[in-house]
Parts: C-alpha cells; structure tokens; sequence
C-alpha cells in the first residue's frame, strides 16, 4: 500500500468530515481514492464489507478497471485525508507500474475470497442446500478470464 501513497505524493490531500461519502454504489464516477489518514468504511447495500485504515489503501479501482459503476458505497469514518483522484484512467496511464501494484492488490483480495469460499465449500458439503453452491462459485471465479463480467448477484439485477 505504501508504494500506492508514495506514487500520489504531488498530488492535492483532501480532507472528508466523519459520515462523509466519497463514492456510492451504482454511481460511475471515474474517481480513485487513496488513503491517508483516518478511516474509510466500504459498504454493500447496508451491509460493511471492510473498514479500511492503512495509509494507501485504495478504493474505486474497480469501478474504474471493469468500466463499470462502482460496487460499493464509501464513506469516511472519522476526520480522513485522502488524495482524490478524478480522472482514474489518465492517472493510471501516467503511472503505469500503479497498474502493477494494484493487480498485486487485487491477485491478493481475489485470493482471499478464494480461500474463504473454499473453505465453505468444505463445511458445507454434502449438505444438500444452497450453501452447496459455493462450488459453482468457485467454478465461475476461475473461468470467468474473457467473458463479459456484471458485479453483483442476479437477484440484484432482477433476474
């Protein structure tokens, strides 16, 4: 995370009031944030997926690698600094070894949610309920390499 803070440090620091929100769910903005200082909280719906408070933590970049809106909705917990980067894909394109921490980033996260499914699938297997579905999690995971991708479960896309 630290090479992340270390690439943005021309850039302006904001600052984000406790409650604030920096980016919302289904909103494609195109903007990164880099953490500073203070706390960012990251929600699905109402749910908290993570709280985040290491310098360089990021959020946004998927939004802004899958051309899509973004997956969750983030707000500062507390006074926070943060670089707030509008233009994501010129910021990218300037710094291209960003491009290789962020893939080390997200190789990272995609492998914890791997383990953590894996590790369900073993729980609950032979159960015969839907918590045996985690296999074809696991399975669309791994062979999803060049197909259109939609973040998000059908059921919150109506179907």
């Amino acid at each position: 995370m630290r090479g992340i803070l270390d690439m943005c440090g021309g850039l302006p620091i904001d600052h984000a009031a406790d409650g604030a929100i920096l980016l919302i769910e289904g909103e494609k903005t195109g903007r990164v944030c880099v953490l500073v200082e203070g706390k960012l909280e990251v929600l699905r719906g109402q749910t908290q997926v993570a709280v985040l408070d290491e310098p360089g933590s990021v959020v946004g970049e998927m939004s802004l690698l899958l051309d899509a809106p973004h997956t969750a909705t983030v707000r500062a917990l507390g006074d926070t600094r943060l670089h707030v980067i509008g233009g994501g894909d010129a910021f990218f394109e300037a710094n291209p070894e960003l491009s290789w921490i962020v893939a080390k980033l997200l190789a990272n996260r995609l492998n914890s949610a791997t383990t953590y499914l894996v590790d369900l699938k073993r729980q609950f297997s032979g159960y015969g309920n839907h918590l045996e579905m985690v296999g074809e999690v696991l399975e669309s995971l791994m062979h999803q390499q060049d197909r259109d991708f939609s973040p998000g479960s059908d059921r919150d896309r109506g179907l």
